[in-house]
């Protein structure tokens, strides 16, 4: 085997990084205290950087930093702040979800390299070519990818310059990551904020199939898939864990290690997998990996499976051997523990400590000399000019000490100043002085230029061509499309996620009925995104609605106008900017997930229109998984092809506090979990009616579970009432949707 392959190992703190590090990680990846999705990892400071940086390339591992949250406009500043930062730090990339950073990065910070996060649910054609179109370098395939699409996408990532990246141990989300909105619903914790409550590890009511886990997927191990993975091309194997602890970072890392460069060797696997198995971790599965998704990649508890292994593995029943079986475990897991202390005892991340010595006597030049502490590197600057008697203002330390304050950036601590060997009443140009100051930080930088800071210009908020706001709806249903008579909102037609080759039904329903819009879904893999190309292709709509950045892609290179459907998660500017400048979206949904203040500082783009969605269900998670296996069972051992197509199950789980969640699978969709009350939003009109263009509801029946189906022309004319200024159109509307709730709007991220 020719290719060497990364792997990549999670950082939660300091001692995890170094875990990571000396247990062979080529490249590991971390957060700050601010903009990352693991917001219960410990995480590191800015202070902590220099020194982990140090650690890893001295052991040839990369660092890679996730700013991978959806980012609000007010904390663009701060942001930035962090950015003009990183420029001047040895950072190897940073990983990013919001499509905003990618703006920024590319206009101001481009010699930062921008990996995709998971969080983008990376899985088709279109959004790779997205991805290299807005300036990543590397791309996170969505873990719900089967090892031929991983194999197709990488290929097509290579094409473009683009590194592929697979997560291949570690825990799993039953939801496709960026579309869970579970966590943010029932208790406000965002996990596009990396709050994730975890409402998947959950124990609900127990369901008609037996279990109080019914959503708690095992980990992920592709332990013994390396040789279809390389075969794939992907050059990145990521291990999951920020919030893991540094013994269980370096016994998954070691692990791999070893069968990573035993493959590379040898070209044969190692069979062991033991280690792995005495960590932390829920079971193992590789379906998503094998495309074989089943019953038994569930788990009816979220807690560790070690210890139930270990005995499972030895076959023993009584109690005296049960014990010692479990005694036998901790004696491992310490000597791996052990181990791991014995080798990061003597480690440092603490910034390297510099002495800065300045001396000079008349006629001759200033001298300043570095000493670098921790390896005795001795560093001797000279001024081109010499000093001369000072008439006034001679050179002291309190005025060196000043100029050079900043030599170090934020690589080095300062640890002495010494001024003894330069003579008094002497006199150098002051920019002499600079120029010294300049060199030694070049040095010090290990001769990289430092990049001045950016400054971000201030954002045109341009207002909207017209005072008024219109109504638009979504169906779903043909049935539906009378609606169109009722109303001269636009109407946006739901296509499904999963559609059957070769078919017409769509493009037959708008080719005939022009009304309709086509409004593409969040998700759509393989020949559902051919098949939704092919749509494009034959109906050419003069405009759509799309939620996936593949399809908007294909759209702008068919000259097609688009608008950024609501999944697409934007929260500021920036993000609009990137869809219009990148590829001319025309306007965009504004996040659900946001409150009145947080909208309200969005500065909206030349000629762009702003959406935002007043009425819907709210969806919770959708899955590529089955959610009926494990709730009201299902006769069939696996996922089949046809159940996309076919399958409308729907039924109800209770969690333990009595709240329930409708299961809803329509026919061509993925199964998905909603809240049980209707999002309903009409004090949005009010408040800021002045900064949208549209506003949106949807009449689809998805996600209503046992709700009564209202009168969908009844509430068409609620909401109209309602944009027209009828105060009792709000009391109607109550009566009408008697299960609702507006807290997303009131409590924001």
């Amino acid at each position: 085997m020719n290719k060497k392959i990364e792997l990549l190992a999670p950082g939660g703190d300091v001692e995890a990084i170094k875990a990571a590090v000396i247990a062979g990680a080529n490249a590991v990846y971390c957060g700050l205290d601010n903009f990352n999705a693991r917001n219960r990892a410990s995480n590191l400071s800015f202070d902590d950087l220099p020194g982990i940086l140090r650690l890893a390339h001295e052991h040839d591992c990369e660092v890679f930093l996730t700013l991978n949250v959806v980012i609000l406009e007010q904390e663009i500043a701060s942001l930035v702040k962090v950015l003009n930062k990183l420029v001047n730090t040895k950072i190897d990339g940073i990983i990013v979800q919001d499509l905003g950073v990618f703006n920024l990065v590319k206009k101001y910070f481009p010699t930062l390299s921008i990996h995709a996060s998971t969080q983008l649910t990376t899985h088709n054609e279109g959004q790779v070519k997205f991805l290299a179109k807005i300036g990543a370098t590397r791309l996170n395939l969505s873990r719900e990818l089967n090892i031929d699409e991983v194999k197709s996408l990488s290929s097509l990532a290579h094409e473009h310059d683009l590194l592929s990246e697979v997560f291949v141990h570690g825990a799993l989300c039953v939801a496709f990551s960026g579309q869970c909105y579970s966590s943010s619903v029932s208790v406000g914790n965002s996990g596009n904020r990396g709050s994730c409550s975890q409402a998947c590890r959950d124990e609900y009511e127990v369901t008609e199939a037996g279990n109080v886990y019914p959503l708690n997927l095992k980990d992920n191990s592709a332990y013994f898939d390396l040789p279809a993975l390389v075969d794939a091309g992907v050059d990145s194997l990521k291990v999951e864990g920020r919030i893991k602890n540094a013994h269980y970072v370096y016994t998954v890392t070691d692990t791999w290690r070893k069968q990573i460069d035993t493959f590379e060797q040898s070209g044969q696997l190692q069979n062991d997998d033991a280690n792995l198995h005495r960590v932390f971790n829920r079971s193992f599965t590789n379906s998503f990996l094998k495309g074989d998704l089943t019953k038994d990649m569930f788990i009816d508890s979220p807690r560790d499976y070690s210890i139930k292994h270990a005995v499972k593995e030895s076959k023993v029943v009584f109690v005296k051997d049960i014990e010692q079986v479990k005694n036998d475990l901790y004696q491992k897991k310490n000597s791996l523990g052990d181990e791991l202390a014995e080798k990061i005892k003597d480690i440092s991340v603490d910034k390297q400590s510099i002495s800065l010595s300045f001396s000079g006597k008349l006629n001759q030049p200033l001298t300043l000399t570095i000493i670098v502490a921790d390896n005795d590197k001795v560093l001797t600057l000279e001024t081109a000019s010499t000093l001369s008697a000072a008439q006034e203002s001679p050179i002291t330390q309190p005025v060196l000490e000043k100029s050079f304050k900043n030599v170090a950036f934020n690589h080095f601590d300062i640890s002495d100043f010494n001024c003894t060997g330069l003579e008094e009443n002497l006199i150098i140009p002051f920019k002499e002085i600079t120029t010294l100051k300049n060199q030694a930080t070049l040095l010090l930088n290990e001769s990289d230029e430092i990049i001045p800071h950016a400054t971000i210009p201030e954002l045109v908020n341009h207002k909207k061509p017209s005072d008024k706001h219109s109504l638009s709806i979504l169906i779903a249903d043909v049935k539906d499309s009378n609606l169109c008579d009722l109303t001269d909102a636009d109407v946006y037609f739901k296509i499904p996620e999963s559609l059957k080759k070769g078919c017409n039904k769509h493009i037959e329903l708008l080719l005939n009925d022009s009304r309709l819009i086509p409004w593409f879904p969040a998700v759509l893999i393989g020949k559902d995104y051919d098949e939704s190309v092919r749509i494009l292709e034959q109906v050419r709509p003069k405009r759509i609605v799309s939620n996936n950045t593949g399809i908007a892609c294909k759209a702008f290179e068919m000259g097609i106008e688009w608008i950024a459907g609501p999944f697409l998660n934007t929260t500021n500017s920036y993000a609009l900017l990137t869809l219009q400048e990148e590829l001319n979206c025309a306007g965009a949904f504004i996040s659900n997930e946001i409150n009145r203040l947080q909208i309200k500082k969005i500065a909206r783009p030349d000629n762009f229109k702003l959406i935002y969605s007043i009425y819907h269900p709210i969806l919770l998670m959708t899955s590529r998984q089955c959610f009926f296996q494990r709730t009201v069972g299902c006769e069939k051992p696996s996922i089949e092809d046809g159940c996309m197509l076919k399958c409308e199950k729907s039924t109800t789980i209770t969690n333990v506090k009595g709240v329930s969640f409708a299961v809803d699978k329509q026919k061509g969709g993925y199964p998905s979990i909603y809240n049980n009350e209707q999002f309903l939003n009409v004090d949005i009109v009010n408040d800021l009616g002045d900064l949208f263009d549209e506003f949106f509801i949807d009449l689809t029946d998805i996600g209503s579970g046992s709700k009564a189906e209202p009168d969908k022309a009844q509430l068409i004319t609620q909401f109209e009432n309602i944009l027209n200024g009828d105060e009792s159109a709000e009391k109607n509307l109550h009566q009408m949707v008697t299960l609702s709730t507006r807290n997303q709007y009131r409590n924001g991220l």
